[in-house]
């Protein structure tokens, strides 16, 4: 999705719309505004959120808000440990450390989200604002962070806000909205000149999926509303007609089909999943998913699981520009290229 959704900053003298990654507005209200900026009003799924002043501590939970914080300069007092791609276990992303080490920044707490949110150590930071604006934050989630300090949140579905709309969202519950308005297009042109590299993006119909080489008698995929799926959209693939049309009004960011209809995948010329070699060797052995064009030409990115590169596909303002971030263009490009 392109800069197109902007979060929602209220003022008396200025009124501001966009299309969310649900196509939901992210904000409309009016309200008078210091010369900083603040308050700013802020809708999300369950409401709205009012924050009265610019923020000096902030707490970034879930999954890339605390990248689009320090992308704008700002350092969290605290945000998520790592579980998912930190190779060196130090419970940090390498685009992560670079930018603390970038700004003098000492490491921020980090909070352990296994079990979900720890509610006693984001109280403990004494945050002024908590972003979540990619999460998958419950009412009951947020109501219970809302009395600690005011939550910004998602706008449309559970994890499915865009790279660009989180970043903008939290920038302007930081007082930067100006700012990640030009880093997204920043990066936006980044992805556009990379992805050019690859002419064999252009138009060729993807699926990204997650597949259990132990059981192949479903395939889930990424649905269109997940970040993940737009942003390989960004870079020329079209969904398939089957995952563009199961998207279509639903509001889940996964979904499943059972293999005994393959032909629903018959369009599918590249697929991007996690895994190695020998999970492109499975696929192409089974009857029914060897039949789907994609794994028939071996036109498929394979992402190493639990890699640092597996979490640059989940892009982020920080990600994106990175070497990781450019490699995992080249790996979907590189297949692309092997597509009938």
């Amino acid at each position: 999705m392109t800069l197109t959704a902007l979060a929602a900053v209220t003022a008396s003298s200025l009124l501001l719309a966009g299309c969310a990654s649900s196509a939901d507005t992210p904000g409309d209200d009016a309200r008078a505004v210091a010369s900083d900026g603040f308050p700013v009003t802020i809708s999300n799924v369950y409401g709205q959120t009012t924050i009265e002043s610019k923020p000096e501590r902030v707490v970034a939970t879930d999954w890339g808000n605390n990248e689009a914080a320090l992308a704008l300069g700002v350092v969290p007092v605290a945000m998520p440990k790592v579980t998912y791609g930190d190779e060196d276990g130090d419970g940090l992303l390498p685009w992560v450390k670079d930018k603390l080490a970038e700004l003098g920044a000492d490491t921020p707490t980090l909070l352990d989200e296994t079990d979900g949110y720890d509610y006693e150590a984001i109280a403990d930071a004494k945050p002024d604002v908590i972003l979540a604006a990619t999460s998958g934050m419950t009412k009951e989630q947020y109501d219970t962070l809302s009395k600690i300090a005011p939550v910004v949140t998602y706008q449309g579905i559970p994890w499915g806000t865009s790279w660009q709309d989180m970043t903008v969202i939290d920038g302007t519950a930081l007082g930067l909205k100006d700012e990640a308005e030009k880093l997204v297009s920043s990066l936006e042109d980044h992805i556009t000149q990379e992805a050019a590299k690859y002419p064999a993006l252009a138009g060729k119909k993807f699926l990204h999926s997650y597949i259990d080489p132990t059981d192949l008698s479903t395939l889930g995929f990424y649905t269109t509303e997940d970040a993940r799926t737009a942003y390989l959209s960004e870079l020329g693939l079209v969904p398939s007609d089957y995952v563009a049309s199961q998207s279509k009004g639903s509001d889940q960011f996964w979904l499943t089909a059972s293999t005994e209809k393959i032909e629903n995948f018959e369009d599918v010329q590249v697929i991007v999943a996690y895994g190695s070699e020998d999970l492109l060797k499975t696929l192409q052995s089974d009857p029914l998913l060897g039949r789907i064009p994609a794994i028939a030409d071996g036109a498929v990115a394979l992402v190493p699981d639990n890699s640092t590169l597996s979490s640059a596909v989940d892009p982020s303002p920080l990600s994106i520009g990175t070497s990781y971030g450019d490699d995992y263009i080249k790996l979907v490009g590189e297949a692309a290229a092997k597509a009938s």
